[in-house]
């Protein structure tokens, strides 16, 4: 689903969709594999539930796994969506994946 783009980030290909909830999400269960795969440590028993932390666009999002999200799918807030350069959503976009100590300093810092 994502290879390696940069130092980073990790590049990929979702079908970008407008929703109703107040933050980005995307299917659980690919959620928490993109989790386990990129963002573990591989150490003990480690949760797979924390945030991804995708780049659409110009804007960085927080994205969270749901059930109501269909596989291969980033589901944006409409308002957020509608100041993105998405033409036509539904549509397949490239999204980059911050890389698990980038991510970090992404949220440290307040960017996301």
């Amino acid at each position: 689903m994502f290879e390696v783009f940069s130092n980073g980030y990790y590049l990929g290909r979702l079908v970008v969709e407008p929703h109703d909830g107040d933050c980005a999400a995307m299917q659980r269960s690919q959620h928490e594999r993109v989790n386990e795969q990129l963002y573990a440590s591989g150490e003990g028993v480690e949760r797979t539930d924390y945030p991804l932390v995708m780049k659409l666009d110009t804007a960085h999002l927080r994205v969270h796994g749901s059930n109501d999200v269909p596989a291969d799918t980033l589901a944006v807030p409409r308002d957020l969506l509608e100041r993105l350069s998405v033409d036509n959503p539904p549509a397949l976009r490239e999204v980059l994946l911050a890389k698990a100590d980038h991510a970090e300093r992404l949220v440290r810092t307040g960017a996301v």
